[in-house]
């Protein structure tokens, strides 16, 4: 069985920073492409960035570029995001997803963690 484990989240002040780690246990022998995602209150889950199995590609939703990168171990199926310059409207439930990059950009997402809650405070 495959698990995402999240954490890092927590509540900040507009400007600050915070980091999140994603961990991945269970029979997953290969580097995958990883990602996030996020879920604000009343809105559907949406896209925040994914980096492919080797670090090669990234790609951010226009809301979070410049501000946010992510970072994986190198031949780990481990992930972080750095964000920066945080908003209040980057409030949200962040989950950690895992899977074939096409499909993880579409977010037909196999695997997801259980999510880490980031609050901006303004």
């Amino acid at each position: 069985q495959v698990q995402l484990t999240e954490s890092g989240g927590g509540l900040v002040h507009v400007g600050d920073s915070l980091r999140l780690s994603c961990a991945t246990s269970g029979h997953i022998f290969t580097p995958l492409s990883m990602g996030w995602y996020r879920q604000a209150p009343g809105k559907e889950r949406e896209f925040v960035a994914a980096i492919s199995s080797r670090s090669s590609t990234t790609d951010y939703t226009a809301a979070v570029q410049g501000r946010f990168t992510i970072a994986r171990e190198t031949g780990k199926n481990t992930v972080y995001l750095q964000m920066n310059s945080l908003k209040p409207e980057d409030t949200a439930v962040y989950y950690c997803a895992l899977g074939d990059w096409g499909r993880l950009i579409s977010g037909e997402i196999e695997f997801w963690g259980q999510g880490t809650q980031v609050t901006v405070s303004s």
